[in-house]
C-alpha cells in the first residue's frame, strides 16, 4: 500500500534530492499538494514550500471511474460553451450521450481576432467578445483553477484539463493557474473531441427565448430557429442579460442576491513582488507575487475584498454591450507583464443598497454604472478606453496635471475622477478599505498605482433557483447551471457544476 508523507522545505530546495536523502524515495511518488508560504519573507525569512506526497508501492496505479453506456433522446440542449457547458457535455459523453451545444459567440481563435479589434480600434461585437464565445469569460482571466468548492469532482475536472493539454502541476498546486494563453491552446480540443464523438456544436447562435408548455421545457429559440428537447441546461455565464429578461417574462423563479462592484488596481509587478517577497523578490523560483486581501467594516457592516488577482498581467476592457464599459484582468501563463492587477470590490447588499425585491434590480444597478462609464469615455476619450486615476489622486479626492503612469491596458486609459461613476457609498468604502488594507499589506498604498473603473462582473447579481434535483424551481426539465445561474464563481466551480448537472440528467437512467 502507498503511504502519504507531509513536510516543509525551503523554496529553493530540490525536491527529488530531498526525498532521496530523507525518505529513500527516488522516483515512484505522486505530488498531492504543494503550497508556497512566503508570509515571513518581508522580514527576511526564506519562503518555504509545504508538500503532501504519496509514495507509490509496486505496480500501483490510479483508479479510473467506470461509466455505464446510456441513451438519451431527444438530445439534451446545453446553452453556452464556457466551462460549465463544456464540462456538462464532456460528462454526458462519458455515459455515451450526445448533446447539442448552442453558443452565441465564435470559436476561440476567431473570437480573439474580434477582441483584438475592439481593444485596438474600438470595433465591438456584442455577440463575440471577452465574455461570449468558446471557453466563456474564463478564456480571458488568469486561468485560475483555485476553488473553495469541496467536491471530489474537482479532481475529475483537473484530470480532464490535463488530458487536454494543461500542465500536470494544476492537480496539486494550492493556487493553480493556466494563464489565458494556455487555455486558448487547448479549449478547442475539448470541442473537437465532442464533435468527433457525435455531439453537435452551433456557434454564432444566440438563444433569444425558451419554449414552454404546461410548466415544462420543450426547447429554445436561437436566431429564429427552434431546437427541441425536454432537457435544457442554462450555462450562459453571468452576462446574458437578454436571456435573463426573457426568463423573467416567463416567470421562471429568479431571486436577487448580493454582489460586488469596484475597480481594478494596477501596480508595477516588481513593487508587489517586493512587498510580498522582501529581499527574495526577483527569484525566478518564486515567480510573480500574488495577494488576497479583505476588510470588513463593522460600523456599516460592509465588506471589501480583492478578486481575480492577476500577477504579471493585463487590465482589459471587457464590456458586452455597445454602450457600456467594464474592466477586468487577465494574465498569461508566464506572468511576465511588468504590471500586476486585481479587482478591489465593495459588497452591494440586496436589501440595504437596492431597496428592492425585484429580481433584476442588480442588473439595473450594474447597467447604470457601466453606461455612465461609457458616456464619460465617449465625452472625454473615444468610447472604448477606460477611465482611470492614480491611487494618490483617488485618496486625496482630486486630479493633478500629471499624465497617467504607463499601463498594461491594450485599449488605453484616460484620466478622469472615477468617483463620478459610482454611488457615493462605494467610493467612500473603497477609500476607507484601501487605508485598512495598507495596514495588513504595508506598502499597498502607492501613489502611482492606477485605479481603473468599473469592475462590475465579479458574479451574477441573481440566482435562478433550482430544486435538489438541479431542475428549475418552476420549470421541469430546465437546469440552471454555473456562474450565470448563481451556482459558481470561477472556471473550476463552473465546470464542477456542469458535471453535477450532467449526473443529474442521467440519474433517472441508472
Amino acid at each position: 500500500m502507498s503511504k502519504i508523507i507531509e513536510f516543509v522545505i525551503p523554496y529553493d530546495q530540490d525536491l527529488p534530492e530531498y526525498l532521496a536523502k530523507n525518505y529513500q524515495v527516488f522516483d515512484k511518488y505522486q505530488i498531492l499538494g504543494r503550497s508556497l508560504d512566503a508570509r515571513k519573507a518581508p522580514k527576511g525569512r526564506k519562503p518555504k514550500v509545504h508538500y503532501r506526497i504519496r509514495v507509490l508501492e509496486g505496480n500501483e496505479s490510479p483508479n479510473f471511474e467506470n461509466f455505464p453506456k446510456l441513451e438519451m433522446e431527444p438530445r439534451p440542449l446545453i446553452i453556452g460553451a464556457g466551462p460549465a457547458g463544456l464540462f456538462c457535455a464532456l460528462r454526458l459523453k462519458e455515459y455515451g450521450i450526445k448533446s447539442i451545444l448552442i453558443e452565441r459567440g465564435d470559436r476561440a481563435l476567431e473570437r480573439m481576432k474580434k477582441i483584438s479589434k475592439h481593444w485596438r480600434r474600438g470595433e465591438f461585437d456584442e455577440e463575440s467578445n471577452v465574455c461570449f464565445g468558446e471557453g466563456g469569460a474564463g478564456l480571458f482571466s488568469d486561468g485560475k483553477l483555485l476553488t473553495r468548492v469541496k467536491s471530489p469532482l474537482v479532481h475529475y475536472v483537473l484530470d480532464k484539463l490535463v488530458d487536454f493539454g494543461a500542465p500536470e502541476h494544476i492537480k496539486y498546486e494550492s493556487n493553480p493557474h493556466l494563464g489565458s494563453n494556455k487555455i486558448r491552446e487547448f479549449i478547442g480540443k475539448v470541442t473537437d473531441e465532442l464533435l468527433s464523438f457525435g455531439s453537435e456544436v452551433y456557434y454564432n447562435s444566440r438563444v433569444d427565448d425558451i419554449l414552454l408548455e404546461n410548466g415544462k421545457i420543450r426547447g429554445v429559440i436561437a436566431d429564429g430557429k427552434e431546437y427541441h428537447s425536454n432537457k435544457v441546461v442554462l450555462a450562459t455565464g453571468h452576462s446574458a442579460k437578454g436571456l435573463y429578461l426573457k426568463l423573467h417574462e416567463h416567470q421562471v423563479p429568479i431571486v436577487l442576491k448580493d454582489f460586488a462592484v469596484g475597480v481594478r488596481v494596477e501596480h508595477p509587478r516588481k513593487y508587489i513582488n517586493k512587498i510580498q517577497f522582501g529581499k527574495f523578490a526577483g527569484d525566478e523560483k518564486l515567480g510573480a507575487a500574488r495577494y488576497r486581501i479583505s476588510y470588513f467594516d463593522k460600523e456599516v457592516e460592509r465588506g471589501t475584498y480583492s478578486f481575480c488577482m492577476c500577477p504579471g498581467g493585463y487590465v482589459l476592457s471587457s464590456g458586452t454591450e455597445e454602450d457600456g464599459l467594464v474592466t477586468n484582468g487577465m494574465s498569461n501563463y508566464a506572468h511576465n507583464s511588468p504590471w500586476s492587477n486585481a479587482a478591489i470590490v465593495v459588497t452591494v447588499s440586496k436589501e440595504k443598497d437596492l431597496g428592492s425585491k425585484h429580481s433584476l434590480a442588480g442588473l439595473e444597478f450594474l447597467r447604470s454604472i457601466e453606461q455612465k462609464a461609457y458616456q464619460i469615455s465617449k465625452e472625454h476619450s473615444n468610447g472604448f478606453s477606460l477611465p482611470a486615476m492614480t491611487m494618490g489622486e483617488f485618496l486625496k479626492g482630486e486630479l493633478n496635471s500629471d499624465p497617467l503612469p504607463k499601463s498594461s491596458c491594450p485599449s488605453k486609459l484616460f484620466k478622469h475622477d472615477i468617483s463620478e461613476i459610482f454611488p457615493e457609498f462605494i467610493t467612500n468604502q473603497l477609500k476607507k478599505a484601501l487605508q485598512e488594507i495598507d495596514k495588513k499589506l504595508p506598502g499597498f498604498i502607492y501613489d502611482e498605482a492606477l485605479l481603473i473603473a468599473p469592475e462590475t462582473r465579479t458574479s451574477a447579481p441573481l440566482t435562478i433557483t433550482r430544486e435538489k434535483n438541479f431542475q428549475s424551481a418552476g420549470v421541469k426539465g430546465l437546469y440552471p447551471c454555473g456562474e450565470g445561474a448563481g451556482y459558481a464563481g470561477g472556471i473550476t466551480s463552473a465546470a464542477v457544476d456542469g458535471v453535477k448537472i450532467a449526473d443529474a440528467l442521467v440519474s433517472g437512467l441508472l
